[in-house]
């Protein structure tokens, strides 16, 4: 590798660290990260602010000021080449004088589309492109599967005790990981656009659905429950806290009015979308109800059967499974992993890529094979 490759590496490797830092704060937009480097020193450096405006690619040059002029720009995701509520970042771009812009991956956005790219070249930019692609689709999933298939990208959580259960039997509440992996479920809510759940889990666990790692709870997510009766009722703390914290039901077409009401008094937003076969939500429209309200990037944390409703309608992104250190032994319990879901990942349609340890629980997380 030259060295002038190497430094290629580690200026990308900053910004996508840089887009990071913003994911679930930025939503309808992605968290893009941008570097500005003149003669092998940094010079500016930006991310998209929450709420989606101003980009990473502008601030980034605001910083760098009048030493943009001859510099080096590495950004995350194609600079924007469209007019939305402020100046396309290509206008920004050939203003400031970048002589070279090193991108990671194009914006398959159709209001960008490689069009962002093609006009800083015909600026007489140099233009390069493809530089850890396949990191930043990682970090940019959500955003490439609302505007290309019209739904978030969906990461998947589960919890098994050590012989695959994931509560006792009659659904006991079970108490599975330790705080480290506690911790990471937390930090992913708070990279999370929304969090899904069940009604099941719901009634079951009364859950808070919030980031409560220290200093983070501003950062706690869309709460969106799948409902299809509208059982959902003052008694639990999702509706109590609705207020605080924006909770969303999706719901099918004959739920009562009356719920409707009794939830919107609370600040509940309730959603009616399509029923399926089985009379349930159909859960592709739910996804796409989310993605039309500007969701991208979803985290589920309901039960086995949601799981395996999930990834029998092939909505399944990113699985990751807990695994405890105890069983429950002889008497067993309600299975983690579902008919479903045990298909996808015998047949490789989810394919494992990191294994770790936090504690005494082990993490396996699986990606999407196409």
């Amino acid at each position: 590798m030259t060295e002038q490759a190497a430094a290629d590496q580690r200026f990308m490797r900053l910004a996508l660290a840089l887009g990071r830092r913003n994911l679930g704060r930025t939503w309808p937009n992605p968290s893009v990260g941008a570097v500005v480097v003149r003669d092998g020193t940094i010079v500016g450096q930006g991310l998209t602010a929450p709420g989606g405006r101003p980009h990473g690619e502008p601030q980034a040059l605001a910083m760098a000021g009048e030493a943009a002029r001859g510099a080096i720009l590495y950004v995350g995701l194609e600079p924007c080449s469209h007019h939305g509520r402020t100046p396309p970042c290509t206008d920004a771009i050939v203003a400031a004088d970048i002589t070279r812009v090193v991108s990671a991956i194009e914006d398959p956005d159709p209001r960008v589309a490689g069009r962002g790219h093609a006009l800083l070249r015909g600026a007489g930019i140099a233009v390069e492109t493809g530089l850890l692609r396949e990191e930043a689709a990682r970090d940019h999933r959500g955003h490439i599967s609302r505007v290309t298939r019209g739904r978030p990208s969906l990461h998947l959580k589960l919890a098994r005790t050590q012989d695959g259960f994931a509560a006792h039997a009659g659904n006991e509440r079970l108490r599975i990981t330790g705080p480290l992996a506690d911790g990471a479920v937390h930090l992913w809510r708070a990279h999370a656009d929304a969090i899904l759940v069940g009604i099941g889990t719901v009634r079951a666990d009364d859950p808070a659905l919030t980031v409560r790692l220290p200093g983070l709870a501003e950062r706690s997510p869309l709460r969106v429950v799948l409902d299809s009766d509208l059982r959902l009722n003052s008694a639990y703390r999702l509706v109590r806290g609705a207020r605080e914290v924006p909770t969303l039901v999706i719901t099918t077409r004959r739920a009562p009015a009356h719920g409707k009401r009794m939830l919107a008094s609370f600040g509940v937003e309730v959603v009616c979308v399509d029923s399926g076969t089985d009379g349930r939500v159909d859960l592709l429209a739910a996804l796409r109800a989310l993605g039309e309200r500007g969701v991208t990037r979803l985290c589920s944390e309901g039960g086995p059967s949601l799981a395996d409703a999930l990834a029998e309608a092939d909505l399944v992104d990113v699985l990751t499974v807990f695994t405890g250190p105890t069983a429950i032994g002889p008497a067993g319990g309600l299975p983690a992993i579902g008919p479903h879901l045990d298909k996808a990942l015998a047949g490789g349609h989810l394919r494992e890529t990191e294994s770790l340890m936090l504690g005494p629980d082990r993490t396996v997380t699986y990606e999407r094979s196409a």
